[in-house]
């Protein structure tokens, strides 16, 4: 009689400690639908394996960052957020409510570098990456049955072959400074100087030669190639390809919904290095990820469901959901038959993070309104036009 009361009250003391043991967590997300349910079924997966309870809390994706600057310090904020974008990075770990996470991370072997790089700020990684996004070049197959030209000579020959009576060789937006970055990229431009993971926003690349040379090229596939007609911007160049009258589109992942819908029988392939360039199209990146409250109490058992988010088979089941492309390199295998995430998983890899740093937010408007000036009529003054958006980035650095 004795051993089994002894064996009961053993039982039931492993229970309470089990119980005083675990944690609850709490996330904030901005997912909806299907990628909302998605992130539940980890959730219940990971509180079965852990017996660490989650709750999902949903909060609206612009809400997010100045939400967890505010409650974070208070003891008011998440455990984690799934997700945020590595253009607010900086902005949070400056404010030191995100926490490095590389002591919880063993081993980075499975996720993009790229994709590693833009969730690494001063050092530190401040995120987990979940998910990616950059450009690449989406063709028509019944145009342009062999695939796009691997030289930049035969691209133009192949767009300027299909331009006219109603239908295009190659589109994109000509106006827009994102879309065009890896033209920039290919011939020397940069906007902040990155060295070893270090951004030195003292040392602005959006004026140097390469830039000009840049923003020449833009030109020149309106004015010289007569391919990109004024007027074009992202819906129009998108509305072409759906009704098969464009050959070429430079769009990114958020369009393939559309492209998907018109039975168009695509492929997608990396724009080729334009000529006299130094190095190699290199498009932005831009990345999401996973980030823990540097406030938080149960970093531990947080950075443990974070892993398990990024995991391999978890990325799979998230591109399920919600079709965004993995930055784990065992998904993108498993998911290779997915021209989607194929094509655009070699762009990423290939790209180049946008800049994480705060002063990021000086760059997009004085940038944009000289990409936009470069293209509004035949060869203007680009040096000028150039080093007065650099002067007023600088500016609104100071």
């Amino acid at each position: 009689m004795k051993k089994v009361f002894k064996s009961a009250l053993t039982i039931v003391s492993l229970s309470l400690l089990s119980s005083a043991s675990a944690a609850s967590l709490t996330v904030w997300t901005h997912f909806g639908d299907s990628e909302l349910t998605w992130l539940k079924a980890q959730a219940a997966a990971y509180t079965k394996t852990s017996g660490n309870a989650v709750q999902i809390v949903s909060v609206p994706f612009d809400q997010l960052p100045d939400k967890m600057i505010q409650s974070a310090p208070k003891g008011q904020g998440p455990d984690l957020v799934v997700t945020l974008p590595q253009d607010r990075l900086g902005q949070l770990a400056a404010a030191g409510v995100i926490e490095p996470m590389d002591k919880y991370v063993t081993s980075k072997s499975d996720l993009d570098k790229t994709a590693v790089s833009a969730m690494t700020y001063q050092g530190k990684l401040f995120g987990l990456p979940m998910f990616a996004e950059s450009v690449a070049v989406v063709y028509n197959k019944k145009i342009l049955p062999n695939g796009v030209p691997t030289t930049w000579d035969g691209f133009i020959k192949a767009a300027q072959a299909n331009t006219g009576s109603g239908k295009f060789g190659f589109l994109v937006d000509l106006s827009n400074a994102y879309m065009n970055y890896g033209i920039f990229s290919a011939y020397g431009g940069y906007v902040f100087k990155t060295t070893g993971g270090t951004v030195n926003v003292k040392d602005v690349g959006l004026s140097n030669a390469g830039s000009d040379k840049a923003a020449a090229m833009l030109n020149d596939l309106r004015y010289k190639y007569n391919l990109v007609p004024e007027g074009v911007d992202g819906g129009v160049a998108k509305d072409a390809f759906v009704q098969g009258r464009l050959a070429m589109l430079l769009t990114g992942p958020w369009d393939m919904a559309d492209i998907k819908k018109a039975n168009i029988d695509y492929g997608i392939a990396a724009l080729p290095t334009p000529t006299g360039a130094t190095g190699k199209w290199s498009p932005f990146v831009g990345v999401q990820g996973v980030m823990m409250n540097a406030y938080g109490k149960n970093k531990v058992a947080a950075a443990q469901f974070a892993k398990a988010l990024v995991s391999g088979d978890a990325q799979v089941a998230f591109n399920k959901a919600g079709g965004r492309i993995p930055v784990s390199l065992s998904a993108r295998v498993k998911l290779k038959s997915d021209p989607v995430v194929a094509g655009f998983g070699k762009s990423i890899s290939a790209g180049t993070p946008m800049p994480n740093v705060p002063q990021m937010s000086a760059v997009w408007g004085p940038w944009s309104n000289a990409v936009a000036q470069s293209v509004q009529k035949a060869n203007p003054n680009y040096t000028s036009i150039l080093d007065g958006a650099v002067k007023e980035i600088n500016g609104n650095i100071k």
